[in-house]
């Protein structure tokens, strides 16, 4: 078993942006959203670098990566620890990223190359009201549609 949970895949799903921090030359952090973040087995991650030069030039220099997936409404997700490995045309990885890319997006959006994340250390990221509000998930979710305007279930 990988380091990839079932609850990990449901955030990554569920939430729809992940944002990417990467290590500037000058040692500085570089932070990034990616709409295009998907699960590709138990212990990667994977997104497609569609307009994301800095992102990937940190990448070139430096593979090392976090990643912070939060659902918003339940205001819990994770923090993805690990090197990226760059992914060109006829690549399997590239193909699979860039078939996602296609039928969410269609042939408008540019597949550069397909960053493919070895997760090496995933850390939970829960909001305070889970310790001290204590909330139910279905409270805050139900809480937060409210407050975004949103309709829930």
């Amino acid at each position: 078993m990988g380091i990839i949970t079932q609850d990990m895949r449901s955030i990554v799903d569920s939430a729809k942006l992940a944002f990417v921090a990467t290590v500037c030359e000058d040692g500085s952090p570089n932070l990034s959203p990616k709409g295009s973040l998907l699960v590709h087995d138990d212990d990667h991650l994977v997104f497609m670098n569609m307009a994301s030069p800095t992102t990937v030039a940190n990448l070139r220099r430096d593979p090392r990566l976090e990643v912070n997936v939060i659902d918003f409404l339940l205001r819990r997700g994770y923090r993805f620890k690990g090197t990226a490995e760059l992914r060109g045309e006829g690549d399997p990885v590239y193909a699979w990223s860039r078939q996602w890319v296609m039928n969410t997006h269609g042939p408008a959006y540019p597949c550069h190359e397909a960053v493919l994340i070895q997760v090496e250390q995933a850390l939970p990221v829960h909001s305070p009201a889970y310790t001290f509000g204590r909330w139910s998930e279905a409270d805050l979710k139900r809480a937060w549609a409210d407050t975004y305007g949103l309709t829930h279930d």
